[in-house]
């Protein structure tokens, strides 16, 4: 007898929103039976071809089509991005934006018992985004397929629902939330998926049930096509949207390079590539639009001005460097974790980290340094638990241990209005994503509960600070 494939049903990455962003009603258009036979068509074509390796080719020019549009010429030579004089660079060459189109509501695939059964189309008050709700992003693994779905997190209200999902052609391995809208001078509702194909897809949160994304990053070459290859030559493993820059975004990726993309250009201007191998976590700085931080599988951290070609400042934390997050508390400082359960806490001016803990048995693949509560550090894990700690200490000291209901923790993200509120996703068929009021524990509320919180300004910035 066969034995059957094991259903499998994960959460690989997930992203908070800001309450008030996204339009209380999102826009719906519909398609002909024509017009949906010839999409559905059209996709399974591609499927096709992309499988067959048709589209692939080997003899391309690593460093063409990066950096080769014409822009105005940077008052620091060494300013590769053009940071001092981006604003005057001509705009009249926008990224192409796709066409959009929308299926029937396919509802939520998942049957995990902490969310609600009935959905949007079941009670029309659902389908209403309010002002105090906000949106969780999650890439969901279910058996063969893969889906963003769109939740509903309202805390007042105990809220916590599937308002609208996608259906996506690869595995999501990243998500990251973006109001830069190249075909539109206002703010807009965007998400932008790394996965593993090489070119980013960008979807319009605003519109439900997407066939395609608003627009993409990257292009794989084609021989029959004659056309090279722009972007990444291998999976995207991280985003970073810079909020002071926002037309800038950045991707880490198995091919061992950081691109800073131009999203009105939609093409990648700059390249980083001296990195040893696959880069795991890339993080602008929450200030400093020029300063990013990058960890990957060789074990290092590196912080690096993108205005200059200067090398950049390496901190090493042997094994693969999972996350690495800034702490804008501290805004010198950065925290990074590895697959060996580590975290340490880097203050750039040091050449080494300030602390280093064995924080889990296993790769730690949250890390979270809180924005608003002082001194909250939080940790998930495949070991399965979560973990808080104060960071006001050095080294810092574990306030609470909590096992989770996910299993392997793949994933974890704060509400940014509700900074005790996590969520976690995992491997746990039966329960892959959860939310966690880290009040509801006494260590938690003794330790934190009595200290005021920071007030952050989250909007984003159009000029850069200086250092």
């Amino acid at each position: 007898m066969e034995e059957n494939t094991p259903t499998v049903s994960l959460v690989s990455c997930m992203h908070f929103v800001r309450r008030g962003i996204a339009k209380a009603v999102p826009e719906k258009i519909e398609l002909t039976e024509k017009e949906l036979a010839d999409i559905i068509k059209q996709t399974a074509n591609d499927l096709r071809i992309t499988e067959r390796g048709e589209d692939v080719s080997d003899d391309e020019d690593d460093n063409e089509n990066v950096g080769n549009t014409e822009q105005a010429e940077p008052a620091d030579p060494n300013d590769r991005f053009n940071f001092a004089n981006y604003d005057n660079e001509d705009d009249s060459n926008p990224v192409g934006i796709g066409t959009v189109a929308t299926l029937p509501n396919l509802g939520d695939l998942s049957e995990n018992v902490q969310i609600r059964t009935e959905g949007p189309d079941s009670d029309e008050e659902d389908d209403i985004i309010k002002p105090d709700d906000n949106l969780l992003l999650v890439g969901h693994v279910e058996s063969d397929a893969s889906i963003l779905e769109v939740y509903i997190f309202n805390k007042e209200e105990g809220s916590f629902y599937v308002h609208h999902d996608i259906i996506l052609p690869w595995f999501p391995l990243c998500i990251e939330w973006l109001s830069h809208d190249p075909s539109d001078p206002g703010p807009g509702n965007l998400c932008a998926l790394g996965g593993m194909d090489p070119v980013i897809q960008v979807w319009d949160l605003d519109i439900e049930n997407c066939l395609e994304p608003a627009f993409k990053l990257g292009r794989k070459p084609n021989k029959k096509k004659k056309t090279k290859r722009i972007g990444h030559k291998d999976a995207v493993l991280d985003l970073s949207w810079n909020k002071n820059f926002t037309h800038v975004l950045a991707s880490g990726s198995a091919d061992n390079t950081v691109l800073l993309w131009d999203l009105d250009q939609g093409t990648p201007h700059t390249k980083l590539d001296y990195y040893e191998d696959k880069v795991q976590t890339v993080s602008f700085h929450p200030l400093e639009a020029q300063t990013l931080v990058a960890g990957g599988c060789d074990g290092r951290a590196r912080v690096a001005d993108c205005r200059s070609r200067a090398a950049p400042r390496v901190w090493a934390l042997p094994g693969e460097v999972e996350r690495a997050v800034w702490d804008r508390q501290n805004p010198f400082c950065f925290a990074m974790s590895n697959n060996q359960g580590k975290v340490a806490y880097v203050d750039c001016r040091q050449d080494e980290p300030l602390w280093t803990i064995q924080a889990h048995e296993k790769e730690v693949t949250g890390l979270i340094l809180s924005d608003s509560v002082p001194g909250l550090m939080v940790t998930v894990s495949t070991d399965g638990k979560m973990k808080t700690w104060d960071t006001t200490s050095s080294p810092p000291v574990q306030v609470s241990e909590r096992t989770g209901r996910v299993g392997a923790a793949l994933c974890a993200a704060v509400c940014p209005e509700a900074p005790f509120s996590f969520a976690v996703g995992g491997d746990n068929k039966e329960c892959f994503i959860e939310v966690v009021d880290l009040t509801n524990s006494d260590e938690v509320s003794n330790r934190f509960g009595s200290r005021p919180l920071v007030a952050v300004t989250t909007e984003p910035n159009d000029a850069a600070m200086e250092t």
